[in-house]
């Protein structure tokens, strides 16, 4: 395949004005734009534009990739909904760096690239940012499971790298969310897209408590909501009717999240090492790996199993219509075609099994090679014989 990359941009919050459009497309005089999309393919050369500055400045989430492997998911989120403290602890330079630009936060999923792969790249080329918009809000609602597979996804390429094994006991994971074992369909495009190891996630996902409901409770959010001072409330909703700040219910909601959390103790959370994870979950692979291996083994015994049982009972048969078969073997090869001969041919090794069993294989071979010698003028059916071996005529051993 030819060189192949994937731009596209997404204004949520807000769309772009008619000069902020004009600007961006003076970047690309290919590319669709509208308002709140930008979306190119490039089959040569290169984006002309700054995507971090466009994020940064425009847009709210950016998706890159490239046929050769390569890969971005850039999203970015008021400060105040997921402020860049909070989403630091779950940053790896292998694969996710936080930053704040003018109030805002910045999420950089950008895996270490590899080699991608035929099937990696299928995956690719269906993906587009409608697949991972989703993660936005469940950001900004308190939603932390994107932030840590991206830790995951950093030590997954730790653990290909195998050259720190003190950096791995030091490292400690950040906290887990709930619900690692049960992801959102965002979430698992996602890990996919981290290249996330499905059997680190596996046993990461053992100390996740179970996934909380996407809504919160009716009852306890109006109660929580009543107890918040009237001031707050008043300016969540000018802020909210003026829309001078985005994504109100999901700031609500992450409020709300944080202080339920804040109810419980989590004095005995107890954080597990990058190495303990690591060596959980080459263990995990290498049962599975042995499970599935003994699975294939074992299927393949019964198929052989079946298969020969299958020939035996076709062998009884032929050998109680021993001559029918001899004059339908004559038949298909009268009919001079490709099909027929191999269904010839098959039939022939076959008989030569069914005489093969009462040792008189001799009787067989002189009888196949009269059968040769009748139809040497068909090239395509000599072919077939010398492939299931038919001796020629002169080839039979003498009797003594």
């Amino acid at each position: 395949m030819s060189e192949y990359q994937y731009y596209e941009f997404l204004a949520v919050d807000r769309p772009l004005s008619k000069a902020e459009v004009t600007q961006v497309r003076a970047l690309s005089t290919r590319a669709d734009i509208t308002t709140t999309r930008f979306v190119n393919e490039y089959h040569w050369g290169d984006f002309r534009g700054d995507a971090t500055k466009l994020v940064e400045e425009l847009y709210d989430a950016h998706l890159y990739f490239a046929n050769w492997g390569s890969r971005r998911l850039l999203l970015r989120l008021p400060a105040a909904v997921l402020p860049a403290k909070a989403a630091s602890v779950y940053a790896l330079d292998e694969s996710l760096s936080v930053r704040t630009r003018n109030g805002r936060t910045l999420l950089d999923f950008c895996p270490e690239s590899d080699d991608g792969g035929e099937e990696d790249w299928e995956a690719m080329a269906s993906w587009t940012l409608s697949v991972f918009i989703g993660l936005r809000a469940e950001l900004a609602a308190g939603d932390l499971r994107p932030l840590y597979l991206a830790w995951l996804a950093g030590l997954g390429v730790w653990e290909l790298a195998d050259d720190d094994e003190e950096e791995y006991a030091r490292e400690v994971e950040p906290p887990v969310p709930a619900g690692l074992g049960t992801l959102t369909g965002p979430q698992q495009a996602l890990a996919e897209f981290l290249r996330v190891d499905p059997d680190l996630l596996s046993v990461a996902a053992q100390a996740s408590a179970a996934a909380t409901e996407p809504r919160a409770d009716r009852k306890r959010l109006a109660s929580f909501i009543a107890e918040l001072p009237a001031a707050e409330k008043d300016t969540l909703l000018l802020n909210a009717a003026m829309g001078s700040e985005p994504l109100p219910g999901a700031q609500l909601l992450a409020r709300y999240r944080e202080a339920a959390r804040g109810h419980r103790d989590t004095a005995s959370e107890v954080r597990r090492s990058a190495a303990h994870l690591l060596d959980a979950a080459h263990a995990q692979r290498t049962g599975r790996l042995e499970r599935e291996d003994a699975a294939r083994e074992a299927a393949e015994r019964r198929r052989v199993e079946a298969a020969e049982a299958a020939r035996a009972d076709r062998l009884d048969h032929l050998a109680r219509n021993a001559e029918q078969t001899w004059d339908t073997v004559e038949d298909l090869i009268a009919q001079k075609h490709s099909t027929a001969y191999d269904r010839a041919s098959a039939l022939l090794d076959d008989l030569r099994a069914v005489h093969a069993r009462t040792g008189d294989v001799t009787a067989f071979e002189e009888r196949a090679g009269r059968l040769r010698e009748a139809h040497r003028g068909k090239p395509a059916l000599m072919r077939r014989f010398d492939e299931i071996g038919i001796p020629h005529p002169c080839q039979r051993p003498a009797r003594k």
